[in-house]
Parts: C-alpha cells; sequence; structure tokens
C-alpha cells in the first residue's frame, strides 16, 4: 500500500470511528430534547464551518459557489433537497439514540448502501452485478425475519438508510467541496435552527445558557462533532480506492452495535442476531462484488470462457 492511501485509510478509519462512538454523545445530552440537540447541531455546525473557511481561506470559493448555485436552479432546488434530508437523517439519529434504539441505528448504517444500490436501479437507471443482487437478498431475507419477529417493521433503521441515501444521490447533482457543502446545506436550515432556539428561549424550555456548563460545551460542540468526521472522511476518500472504503464503512454501524448492546444493555434477540449475520453476510458480498479484484478475477474468467468457446 502506498503512502498516500496509508494515510487515507487512516482519514477515513478515523472518520467511521468518531461516527460509531457518537451515540455517546448524544447520550451525553439526554436531558435536552431532540429537538433542542437538532437545531443546536444545525446552527453550531454552521458557525463551525464559517470560521473553518476563514482559517483555511477559502472565503472566495465559497462566495463564487454561492453566486453559481443563485443562478443555477436545478442546483438550488438540489442544495434545500439535500439540506431537509441531512436534517431529518439527523433528527432520526438523535431521537432514536436517547430513546434507547441504537441497534436499530446501527442496523441503519448496514443496510445504507443496499439502499444506495435500489435507488441507482430506479432513479439512475444503473444495473445490478450479480454481487448486489445476491447481497440484496440476503439483507431482505434478514430484515424480514426481524420484522416477523419484531411484529413491526423497523421503520427506525430504513428512515436512517432512506433518508441518508437519498442524501448522497442528490449530492452528486451539487459538485462542490465537502466544507463548503456542509456549509451551504447547515446555511440553508441555521434560519429555521435559530427561530427554533429563539422561541424556546422565550418559553423558558431553552436548556441552553440555563445553568449547566456541560451541557452548553456539549451543545456548541456539537458544531465540530458534525464537521470533523465529514471533513476527514473527505480527505480519506480522495486517497483510497472505492471498494477500501466500502470495506471502511462498516466500522460505524459496527461500533454502534457494541455500544448499544454491551453499554447501554439494549435488547437484542435471537432474531437480531440472525438478521445481523445476513446483513454482515450481503455486506461482505457486496464489498467483495465491487473489489477491483474480484472484478479483474471475473473478467478474467469471461475472457477464458469467450477463448474456450
Amino acid at each position: 500500500m502506498k503512502h498516500g492511501e496509508k494515510i487515507g485509510v487512516f482519514y477515513a478509519a478515523f472518520s467511521y470511528i468518531i461516527w460509531g462512538v457518537l451515540p455517546v454523545y448524544w447520550k451525553w445530552l439526554s436531558s435536552v430534547s431532540a429537538e433542542e440537540i437538532l437545531a443546536n447541531r444545525i446552527f453550531w455546525s454552521f458557525i463551525f464551518m464559517l470560521v473553518l473557511l476563514a482559517v483555511t481561506k477559502k472565503w472566495k470559493v465559497f462566495l463564487q459557489t454561492l453566486k453559481d448555485i443563485k443562478v443555477n436552479k436545478k442546483v438550488f432546488l438540489s442544495l434545500i433537497l439535500a439540506s431537509l434530508l441531512i436534517t431529518a437523517n439527523w433528527f432520526i439519529y438523535i431521537w432514536a439514540v436517547n430513546e434507547n434504539h441504537i441497534v436499530e441505528t446501527s442496523l441503519g448504517y448496514y443496510i445504507n448502501p443496499l439502499i444506495s444500490i435500489l435507488l441507482g436501479v430506479f432513479i439512475l437507471k444503473e444495473k445490478l452485478n450479480k454481487a448486489q443482487i445476491i447481497s440484496f437478498c440476503i439483507a431482505a431475507i434478514g430484515v424480514l425475519i426481524l420484522t416477523i419477529s419484531y411484529g413491526d417493521f423497523p421503520w427506525i433503521s430504513f428512515s436512517l438508510a432512506i433518508t441518508f441515501g437519498l442524501y448522497g444521490l442528490v449530492k452528486k447533482m451539487i459538485k462542490v467541496d465537502s466544507a463548503i457543502g456542509l456549509t451551504l446545506e447547515t446555511m440553508t436550515v441555521a434560519p429555521l435552527a435559530l427561530i427554533y432556539m429563539i422561541y424556546l428561549l422565550f418559553t423558558s424550555n431553552f436548556s441552553f445558557l440555563n445553568g449547566s456548563l456541560k451541557i452548553d460545551f456539549l451543545l456548541i460542540g456539537a458544531g465540530a462533532a458534525t464537521a470533523i468526521p465529514l471533513l476527514l472522511f473527505a480527505k480519506g476518500a480522495q486517497r483510497i480506492p472505492l471498494y477500501l472504503l466500502g470495506f471502511l464503512q462498516y466500522i460505524a454501524p459496527t461500533i454502534m452495535l457494541i455500544l448499544g448492546v454491551l453499554v447501554y444493555h439494549e435488547h437484542f434477540s435471537t432474531a437480531h442476531m440472525i438478521a445481523f449475520i445476513c446483513i454482515w453476510t450481503a455486506a461482505i458480498v457486496l464489498s467483495i462484488g465491487n473489489s477491483k479484484w474480484f472484478i479483474s478475477l471475473t473478467n478474467r474468467i469471461k475472457k477464458d470462457k469467450s477463448f474456450s468457446a
């Protein structure tokens, strides 16, 4: 592995580790409502990104990007949609963690790549390879087992996977630097977040600046906790192959699962185990199927068959 790839693996793996342990951060804020945490997360992420743009001297690029988006209606609407989707994803995630559904959130991020595949098929008209078809069928069996066992559809998992999958799809239409992209997205919804925070202030339900320095620092820190892993991920993704990124992405939900079961003692039944084994198997099949090694191997087999024929 080249030096650049090693650095890329470090950045990407570290970003997924941070995402994996984020439930602990939201648990520290369990005394605050999910709506207020979300509003603070949006607002302080926006402030953090403005400071970062100033430090990294990207203001000119940011302002130019803003001008370009204003005259491009399609990109402008895509930005609004991306902002709403990531806001919905953040809210569901924060709410689920603080309502003791960490195991379900981990399932959501395990099945996210499969949801992205489906979106590619139905929206971008992409064709599935055999590995993708097999992995999707295995994952579907796991989800079906879990649904029958619960007697209820795992809506938290699918809401997280679908909102993040759609967010990724929309982001393809907004080809901008990751730091500028996050600044634009948080800027779009920051006014709503600020209005809600002011409303809480006047109704005496505001947790921020209400006596607990720990809560104040955690709410402000939500901005950095949001931005830092995203920026690390962007740096890592630039340096390593897509198949390797595919393997690394399962670090975060694995850590979430361990936290949910071993640290926060959430319910984990036999049905959960069977479902997760199916999801893990599907993830392995999908990752191997998308690897350069597997693709080159299948191409060689096809060539050998054509020669023998």
